[in-house]
C-alpha cells in the first residue's frame, strides 16, 4: 500500500504559473538603531546608578560622623 505524505504549505513549491512569494527584508538600519538606543539607555542607567551610589555613600559617611557626636565632619582633602 502506498503511503500518503501531505506537503505543508511552507515546503510546497509554487505551481508553474505562480510567482514565488518573497518575504520583505527587514531594514538593517532599524535593527541597528534599536540596538544603539538600548546601549545608550543602558549606559545612562549605569551612570546614574554610579552617581547615586557615590552620593549615598558620602551621605552615609557624613551621617555616621554626625551621629558619633563629632562636629567637624567635613572631608579634608590633601594639598596638591
Amino acid at each position: 500500500m502506498p503511503t500518503f505524505k501531505p506537503e505543508s504549505k511552507l515546503e510546497s513549491k509554487p505551481e508553474p504559473g505562480e510567482k514565488a512569494k518573497s518575504r520583505p527584508k527587514p531594514q538593517s538600519g532599524d535593527n541597528r538603531r534599536g540596538a544603539v538606543a538600548g546601549l545608550i539607555i543602558a549606559i545612562l542607567i549605569l551612570g546614574v546608578g554610579w552617581w547615586l551610589a557615590r552620593d549615598l555613600t558620602a551621605a552615609s559617611k557624613m551621617q555616621d560622623c554626625l551621629m558619633s557626636g563629632r562636629r567637624n565632619c567635613n572631608v579634608i582633602e590633601p594639598a596638591r
